[in-house]
């Protein structure tokens, strides 16, 4: 599988596979952030999903995938390190805002930074096209944030704080993309990167977790919390795995504004699970930042 994947580095098939790959991220991460969003508290549950996915991810880390260079291992720490600061700013935001209104803020904040570290960091370049589709996008992205933001009713007075830490968060969205990026292309076999940052990763949101339950002096039902760490686990494992293989097979910056659609998956599950509401302009915004992401892939 590894030979095969990086046999399609930089070749048409390997652009297609990573197209696919993205857009594929996009919907398991919007679907990831309403398992975090969802009736449980969102440190609870991102403890019980990171703890879900380290456990699972252990096995396949030391008997299974080739172990890291030892190169590898100052990688991992500044990921477990950016991660970490990302997860922390999650959390809060959700706490503060709701999912249509913040979430669209944070992956709208990402895209942006993340074209330009690419640029910086791997030499990547947009074309004026592909610059107007990250406009398109952003605007869409944006847009769909401020009519949120216009008619939402609830906590009110928690929202500047909750949109300046959705704008934090997507700061750290588009370092630890570039990052991963990174460290992802610096190992032999990208299963091995995969494996160990699952295993490693997994080991900080479940002990501040239980640092809240202990001080909070009661548990929730923990079998519903237990179910929603285990399918949290798998949707990461994909999510993550198909957006850094992507950057693999491909260029980051594209593969980072793709998986930005992520907020048009946001908005849906937001109205058909979470029970939000979606109406006309909240379409017309949605299929703007569909535009604008192939806008970018036409444009490449």
């Amino acid at each position: 599988m590894s030979d095969w994947l990086i046999s399609l580095e930089g070749t048409a098939a390997g652009h297609n596979l990573a197209l696919a790959l993205a857009v594929l991220a996009a919907f398991l991460h919007a679907l990831f952030g309403a398992l975090q969003k969802g009736k449980h508290d969102p440190w609870l549950s991102r403890g019980a999903m990171d703890l879900s996915y380290g456990i699972m991810a252990a096995p396949f880390a030391l008997f299974v995938v080739p172990w890291p260079e030892p190169h590898m291992w100052p990688i991992f720490a500044g990921a477990f390190v950016i991660h970490g600061a990302y997860k922390l700013l999650q959390a809060m935001t959700y706490t503060q805002g709701a999912y249509t209104v913040v979430y669209p803020v944070v992956r709208g904040t990402g895209p942006l930074f993340a074209v330009i570290g690419a640029s910086l960091i791997f030499g990547e370049h947009f074309g004026p096209v592909q610059w107007l589709g990250v406009a398109v996008l952003l605007a869409g992205i944006y847009g769909l944030a401020v009519y949120n933001l216009r008619t939402i009713t609830d906590d009110r007075d928690k929202l500047p704080k909750a949109l300046a830490l959705a704008v934090a968060t997507g700061l750290f969205v588009a370092l630890y993309t570039t990052y991963d990026a990174y460290g992802i292309r610096a190992t032999a076999d990208p299963f091995t990167f995969l494996a160990w940052f699952f295993f490693i990763d997994g080991w900080l949101m479940p002990v501040i977790a239980g640092v809240r339950l202990r001080r909070a002096g009661h548990v929730p039902p923990l079998k519903p919390l237990v179910a929603r760490g285990i399918i949290g686990a798998f949707v990461a494992y994909f999510s993550f795995g198909s957006i850094m293989l992507a950057t693999r097979l491909d260029n980051v910056g594209e593969a980072a504004v793709l998986r930005e659609t992520s907020t048009v998956f946001a908005a849906l599950i937001g109205w058909l699970v979470l029970g939000e509401k979606v109406g006309p302009r909240r379409i017309a915004l949605m299929a703007l930042i569909a535009i604008g992401a192939v806008i970018v892939e036409l444009g490449g």
